[in-house]
Parts: C-alpha cells; structure tokens; sequence
C-alpha cells in the first residue's frame, strides 16, 4: 500500500506590485523616461494634473526648459501639488531641466522663475553653453553603482554650491559637480535616458521602494 503523500503546506508565493511612478509630463524628454522606467519594471503614469500626481509613488522631472515646465506646472495647477509631496518625502528623480527644479536657489534664474525646491543646492542653468557644446564622458558615481556611469549634457545645468544637507554623487574630472542626493531627492544635470542608462532610474527605484516599505 502506497504511503498517502504528506499535506502540502507550503505557503503561495507573493508577488509585489511594480512600483508606481510619475513622469511629468508637460515639456521635455518624457518618452525617453518613460521607456527607462518601464524597462526595468515600473508602472508608469503621466502627470499631467494634481490627481495624476496624486497616483504615483515617485516622480521623474525630466529634462527640458526648466522655465517653460515651471509655467505650465503653475497653470495646470500642479506647482504646489508637487512642492507639498516633496517637502511629504515622496522620491523624485530631477534630470537636466529636473535638476533646476529642484534646486532651492537658481543663480541665474528668470526673475519670476520658481521651483519646487528640495535640494540644499545653487544651480547655474545652461553652465556648458548652448546645443553645440553638448558632450558626453564617463563619470564615476560609487554611490550609485560600481562602473563608470556614461553621462550626455546638452545645455546642461551645474551645481555651483552644496549645502550641508546635500551629498554629491557624481562630479566632472575638475572637480564641477554635476549630480547630488538629498534624503530621497535625486539631481542631475546631465541625460541618462538619451544615453540608454538606467543605473539611476533603478538608484531612483530603490528609493520608491523603500518608501512603499515604510
């Protein structure tokens, strides 16, 4: 007589959702982002209106005219929205135009240019120069992954000063520095999406992460 097999007890295996994250998506390089975040698994919602916002778990601000999507995030209401959910804590990947807006301080800013502010950092828009002095270099971020990450500016913005609650996570080889961290805040000023890497959309992930974790 053949031994009945014992119950089987072992318990469904869980599956967790894929992160939730916004692009805004009023001006700039959107697709780009877009396509980055759902290759390495994210659900991805255009922000387009504070409901939008209300959505997601992060937010990607991508690159741009930093003054054009400072306008239209004021006239599509979305401005303050997206200033109490930072100051909340809400993840936020800033890339190129991103960057500026989220610094606190802009040096040479419009005079009615605004920001959703974030980063103890002062941020010089267009330091490179204009289109054609766009370029491209690998840049060392051990914060971030181990090999060099390739970096493409175009009329990229520089930080110019880093406040004591700021940490820089990648610099150029003369010391500028050009991408910075603040609590759950990342900033850079140059175009991973164009260049095809996602190390930092899966750095801003983990961030997304660990926030749904808390």
């Amino acid at each position: 007589m053949t031994p009945e097999s014992p119950p089987d007890t072992a318990e469904p295996q869980s599956h967790a959702a894929p992160p939730r994250v916004g692009v805004l998506a009023l001006q700039g390089d959107v697709r780009e982002h877009v396509a980055a975040l759902r290759s390495l698994g994210a659900e991805v919602v255009l922000v387009r209106t504070p409901h939008d916002l209300g959505t997601v778990d992060g937010l990607v601000l991508p690159g741009g005219e930093s003054t054009t999507i400072d306008k239209l995030s004021r006239i599509f209401g979305l401005r303050e929205p997206i200033r109490d959910r930072v100051a909340d804590g809400m993840p936020v990947l800033g890339t190129c135009a991103g960057l500026i807006l989220l610094a606190d301080r802009i040096v040479d800013g419009l005079p009615d240019q605004q920001t959703f502010g974030g980063l103890d950092v002062t941020v010089q828009r267009n330091a490179f120069g204009s289109q054609r002095d766009s370029f491209e270099i690998d840049l060392d971020m051990p914060l971030v992954c181990d090999d060099p990450v390739h970096a493409v500016f175009i009329r990229g913005p520089l930080v110019t000063e880093v406040g004591p609650s700021a940490t820089v996570l990648g610099a150029l080889p003369d010391g500028r520095v050009v991408a910075i961290e603040q609590d759950n805040l990342i900033g850079i000023a140059f175009h991973p999406e164009v260049a095809g890497e996602t190390r930092l959309h899966r750095h801003f992930l983990a961030r997304v992460a660990a926030g749904d974790a808390d």
